[in-house]
């Protein structure tokens, strides 16, 4: 399928009601309270629509962001948002990628016969380095940034990329949901059209439009164009060269304005925060997409908001002050007003002056009391529900107790956002796997650095919640006394972010260290004195300690 035709309606009215969630859950995640107050007082403006539409109108309305000002004679009062959302997406990102994920080939090491690990082939090394350079820093920053996005939005789309006056090897770049129009088939993603605005001219909006797709043989191939149009229609194609956002690719494309990425298979990724997807389980391109951690707390990050402002609400009525009648006021002069030799604290009123023996209006202190402890209930209240919804403990926050805790108490917990972050680690680790093929498929074919693409490549998420390492080495030692497990079992429970050459190192030098010698073969024990020398306390020569001469 080429790139969309002159005049199509965009964005594509496919995707209208995930953007309006999309638009909703950005605004809740950058903080902008400008966009929140935008989402939630123009569902009255889209009321006339459909009935989804009015069902939302009505449901926004009770939102504290959605309240519109009935009273303009008086000041706007000052809401305070708190950045819930964009705690609850960095935490998520933490626990996946806090530490890079490991990644590398899936090739057993060969020992020689002197015990020491013998020389790789040429082409298992040259792939070892060439994916070292791939997976480096660069990568674990894209998937960290990705891990937030795709936490607030539900997903983002990983791409493969070259570009050699960036880098000299294969790179990934992050596309977040709201600039993607994908195309599924039986749930897997088969085509997809990026989006970007590179340009405005008053009403003229410029779009560069990337299309992702398989030719007639499997081979991925990339499709560019340069569209002049308004907000709501793509307009018309003109050539790259218009825009110097585009102007180099022009010197890339064929005649069909493509690129061959000379690999078989797609050279983007589907990457979602956590399935399923509630929301548009019965929408025909919704069910594929991921689900956001925003979904369905809402109404709690809008009441907390409330909250916070109703506590700040109070502090400023609580500020004291003195009400005085007018006639105490002294003059400023012609124009100038009149004050009261305290600014700071009084209020005057319109009353005839008098004595504090026959008037309380002499003078009269206000002070309003600030209720920090009801309203620290109810914002406790709404959090620990919300980070419950959301899928996380409070101990991710920083939450809990003051007391102290064993280690085992802190990783009970902890459990929730454990069990949350294998959830959606077990999501993405395919994901990269795929992802890592492709990068090292097109590193070969358009960088020709020798890779070997045949070789298995295993991909492994770091722990964001790490294990009790006390725990592990009491059970460790219980599976020793117990005689229930071997040496490089019980090294495997307590290390098991090590890999298989460490493991047998550490189990090699455990048995040095110990004098630990492997057992005799029972059909052998005993022949011509074999095995029979410190194993049970015998002497030299076959002696086999019976006292006999």
């Amino acid at each position: 399928m080429p790139l969309p035709a002159n005049q199509t309606a965009w964005p594509p009215a496919e995707l209208d009601q995930m953007r309006a969630k999309w638009d909703e859950w950005s605004a809740w995640y950058s903080s902008d309270t400008d966009a929140l107050t935008d989402v939630y007082t123009s569902a009255d403006a889209d009321a006339t629509r459909d009935g989804l539409a009015r069902r939302a109108a009505k449901a926004v309305v009770r939102f504290f962001w959605g309240e519109k000002r009935r009273d303009l004679t008086k000041p706007a009062e000052r809401k305070l948002h708190v950045p819930v959302a964009a705690d609850l997406c960095q935490a998520s990102a933490d626990l996946l990628f806090s530490e890079p994920p490991t990644i590398r080939l899936d090739v057993p090491v060969v020992v020689g016969q002197d015990g020491k690990p013998a020389p790789e082939p040429e082409n298992v090394a040259r792939t070892r380095e060439r994916l070292e350079e791939i997976t480096g820093p660069a990568l674990h920053k894209a998937l960290a940034s990705g891990a937030e996005t795709a936490a607030a939005l539900g997903g983002v789309y990983l791409r493969a990329m070259w570009d050699t006056s960036v880098a000299q090897h294969a790179f990934v770049t992050v596309v977040d949901y709201d600039a993607a129009w994908p195309e599924f088939r039986w749930g897997r993603l088969v085509a997809i059209t990026f989006w970007s605005v590179v340009g405005r001219n008053g009403q003229t909006v410029i779009r560069h439009l990337e299309r992702h797709e398989l030719d007639n043989l499997g081979v991925g191939v990339i499709f560019h164009g340069l569209y002049e149009g308004t907000d709501s229609n793509l307009g018309r194609a003109v050539p790259l060269t218009e825009h110097p956002a585009t102007a180099d690719l022009a010197t890339e494309v064929d005649e069909e304005s493509k690129i061959s990425t000379l690999s078989p298979g797609l050279d983007v990724f589907h990457w979602e925060n956590s399935t399923p997807n509630r929301r548009w389980r019965k929408h025909p391109l919704g069910k594929h997409l991921g689900r956001s951690d925003l979904d369905g707390i809402e109404p709690l990050m809008d009441a907390i908001d409330e909250a916070y402002t109703s506590l700040m609400r109070d502090v400023r009525l609580g500020k004291s002050m003195i009400i005085v009648p007018r006639g105490m006021l002294d003059s400023n002069g012609a124009g100038e007003g009149a004050s009261f030799a305290q600014d700071e604290v009084y209020s005057p009123i319109n009353a005839a002056p008098g004595s504090a023996a026959d008037s309380k209006l002499a003078i009269e202190k206000v002070q309003f009391s600030i209720r920090v402890q009801e309203h620290e209930q109810t914002i406790g209240i709404l959090w620990a529900q919300l980070i419950r919804s959301a899928g996380y403990s409070a101990q991710t926050f920083g939450e809990g107790s003051s007391v102290a805790a064993t280690a085992t108490e802190v990783w009970s917990k902890d459990r929730r956002s454990a069990l949350s972050q294998g959830r959606k680690g077990r999501v993405v680790e395919p994901v990269l796997m795929d992802l890592v093929k492709k990068l090292l498929a097109i590193d070969a074919a358009v960088f020709r650095s020798g890779v070997d693409t045949s070789l298995p490549v295993d991909v492994e998420l770091a722990d964001g919640v790490q294990p009790d390492v006390e725990a592990l080495a009491r059970t460790a030692q219980l599976l020793s006394a117990a005689v229930a497990a071997s040496i490089e079992t019980r090294v495997r429970l307590v290390n098991p972010d090590k890999d298989e050459t460490w493991i047998g190192e550490e189990v090699e030098r455990i048995k040095a260290e110990n004098q630990l010698e492997p057992l005799a073969d029972p059909d052998t024990l005993g022949v011509d004195g074999a095995g029979l020398s410190g194993q049970f306390g015998g002497g030299e020569d076959g002696d086999t300690g019976d006292g006999e001469a």
